[in-house]
């Protein structure tokens, strides 16, 4: 490898003119939304699938019963 690391490399970007550049909302294409939409859901679709560990489900069961006895308290 014989190529300029340099231009590799991160430019700083004084802040003064960042607040021109981050005011302005980001657009993306509609299209562009719809392939990482598609992208994200591919790569959480399996994850998605998986059971809900049964530590995950005894937590949630211990929020619900203070939940629901805070609730009768007031």
């Amino acid at each position: 490898m014989t190529g300029d690391k340099g231009s590799k490399l991160a430019r700083v970007i004084p802040e003064a003119s960042l607040d021109d550049k981050l005011s302005s909302e980001p657009k993306l294409d509609k299209l562009s939304q719809g392939r990482i939409g598609d992208q994200l859901r591919a790569m959480y679709d399996d994850l998605m699938q998986q059971p809900v560990p049964d530590r995950f489900k005894d937590l949630l069961d211990q929020l619900e019963k203070k939940a629901s006895s805070a609730g009768k308290s007031s």
